[in-house]
């Protein structure tokens, strides 16, 4: 067979080089590290990037996909990096960037009843190699606000909605994901459930009221949270409140290096 032509190693004039080239929204199996069971298996949305030089005209896409079934079955978050190194040195990059977003399921337990069940979490890592290293975790996690301007002025009630707490962090040494949504949760009016029994549905009505939080107070309270993590060395903290009485959201954010 004659040899083919190379398409993407043939040269462009137009001396303009690319920052993230590559494939986008690949649905694939990944394994992340649970810490009650040691492993969870679920399924993320995986996109993966190189850079490419001014002169190339195109980069090889199948070499990504080779690069994700070399390490079918063992994706995770302890290998990260020798995947990026790979991809480097596949497709010929100083950069490489990969990104998961995946669900993540934790059983909880209903405050009175102790019903358990399952609730998904939406969470991300995303990892870029280039001279160093580079690894962000984050995590979404749904929580319950109640306004504090609503139960002060109202005679009765006070009006309070679900919450998205979403939250980045690189760290000096490894955080769980299950502390990380935790620590998010212990900040909120309430917790979230997916099963509550009318006992519980009572006990979480109340404790909402009784601790009623600002968008601004959640972010200043994660934030202080985060603060006294040792292991945390860089954070970003955004709240956003699905408002039940107003048709748009509020939102607040911050964003630290941690000192400790």
């Amino acid at each position: 067979m004659a040899k083919m032509p190379d398409m993407q190693q043939s040269r462009d004039t137009r001396n303009i080089a690319i920052d993230k080239v590559g494939v986008k929204d690949i649905r694939y199996p990944i394994v992340v590290q649970d810490k009650h069971k040691e492993k969870q298996h679920t399924v993320a949305r995986v996109n993966m990037y190189v850079d490419l030089p001014e002169e190339f005209k195109g980069t090889h896409m199948s070499r990504f996909i080779e690069v994700l079934n070399l390490y079918h079955g063992s994706i995770s978050i302890e290998n990260i990096g020798t995947i990026l190194a790979e991809m480097k040195q596949r497709l010929e990059a100083t950069r490489a960037h990969l990104e998961l977003d995946f669900p993540y399921f934790i059983e909880k337990t209903a405050p009175v009843s102790g019903a358990r069940s399952l609730l998904e979490y939406q969470c991300r890592m995303v990892g870029t190699l280039g001279k160093k290293f580079d690894f962000v975790l984050e995590a979404s996690i749904p929580v319950t606000s109640l306004c504090p301007c609503s139960k002060e002025i109202s005679e009765r009630g006070a009006h309070n909605q679900r919450s998205i707490v979403t939250v980045q962090i690189r760290y000096k040494e490894h955080v769980w994901l299950e502390d990380l949504i935790a620590w998010v949760e212990s900040c909120a009016s309430c917790q979230v459930y997916s099963l509550l029994k009318r006992e519980d549905e009572k006990a979480v009505t109340e404790q909402a009221y009784d601790n009623p939080m600002f968008v601004e107070d959640m972010v200043r309270a994660v934030t202080e949270k985060l603060r006294s993590v040792p292991q945390i060395a860089w954070f970003k903290v955004q709240c956003e409140n699905f408002e039940s009485i107003h048709n748009h959201s509020a939102y607040a954010m911050v964003e630290e290096q941690n000192s400790r």
